[in-house]
């Protein structure tokens, strides 16, 4: 899909400053790249974030569910060597600051936060290793893993057939390419491109959704309707800006993200999504890791840690339930 993320380069605080001056509108929490199910969090610990429908709560979950999680001997042994003995793999991601990236990734007191975040430890925890995270953009990611400067990418990527000619992947998640609409269009639902025609649509570059929006932009003409506009942006906090100020009639982005921005961001609705993609960590053809990584996820899955983080951060029904190497891609 992306199923990407989006890449959020700008601290939630600076955006909802930036929306509330221009256009009235406090942008209280927000969103790739995810997806299905937005239902309330089960956990009820201190900071827990309320049901998906409570709009406006800037409340971000910090129950810890990954520390206590043991590692697995087995699995460690199927790691090469070279990592063995160093306890490190290098991951390539993009950063987000602030909160608008969750529920995937953002930060909160300097400390990176989110269900991506919690995932990706928790793999960790299980092969008994350390992440060094590098920090990188969207695009240049998959290139990084392919050259060898990260081990392993996560970035919301969406398993695609271009992308599985390049990388090998190992799935964590479903994620879907879903829109959300500004309170200035009429338009209540989409299930195809054509419902956009005449509108004006903002998605981010590099992406699944990219591709999408550009495989059909003929479509409109061909049903006699005027096309619609493309716009992209590197960050999200431009789109709820022009979400806010009527430049913007709809964002395309991931499910799962878009769904938690609805209910957080006044003047906003959840339209649907047109299609669902899985997600997995990208690791270079034919490396050793991409089978550990799998069994790792499936190892969190057995055990009852996986439906946890997912719990946390409210998003049940969004998980897989079985981690796989390379599945057939959707598109």
């Amino acid at each position: 899909m992306t199923t990407e993320r989006r890449s959020h380069r700008r601290a939630m605080r600076l955006a909802a400053a930036t929306v509330a001056t221009a256009a009235g509108l406090a942008l209280l929490a927000a969103c790739g790249g995810s997806s299905d199910d937005s239902s309330s969090a089960t956990s009820t610990g201190a900071g827990a974030k309320p049901a998906a429908g409570t709009s406006g709560s800037t409340a971000i979950p910090t129950q810890d569910v990954v520390s206590s999680i043991a590692a697995d001997p087995k699995l460690k042994a199927e790691l090469p060597a070279k990592i063995r003995s160093s306890g490190t793999l290098t991951l390539g991601t993009t950063q987000q600051p602030g909160v608008q990236g969750l529920p995937h990734a953002g930060q909160q007191d300097g400390k990176d936060v989110g269900l991506d975040v919690d995932l990706r430890n928790a793999v960790a925890k299980v092969l008994g290793v350390t992440w060094d995270v590098q920090n990188g953009t969207f695009p240049t990611i998959i290139p990084g893993v392919q050259n060898g400067r990260y081990d392993v990418g996560q970035d919301n990527f969406g398993v695609t057939k271009e992308r599985e000619k390049v990388v090998d992947f190992a799935t964590y998640l479903d994620d879907g390419q879903a829109f959300l609409g500004s309170r200035n269009v009429s338009l209540t639902s989409v299930k195809k491109l054509t419902d956009l025609c005449g509108l004006t649509i903002a998605t981010s570059p590099g992406s699944t959704f990219q591709q999408i929006l550009t495989d059909g932009a003929g479509d409109c003409a061909k049903i006699g309707k005027k096309p619609y506009k493309v716009q992209y942006f590197a960050d999200s906090a431009p789109i709820f800006l022009g979400l806010a100020n009527g430049k913007v009639d709809v964002m395309f982005g991931p499910t799962l993200g878009l769904k938690y921005d609805a209910t957080r961001i006044p003047g906003t609705r959840f339209l649907g999504e047109i299609s669902t993609t899985v997600v997995g960590f990208v690791t270079a053809r034919n490396s050793p890791l991409a089978p550990v990584l799998r069994d790792a996820v499936n190892k969190l899955i057995a055990d009852g840690d996986y439906a946890r983080i997912f719990a946390k951060w409210g998003v049940p029904g969004t998980g897989i339930s079985t981690s796989q190497l390379n599945p057939a891609a959707t598109f």
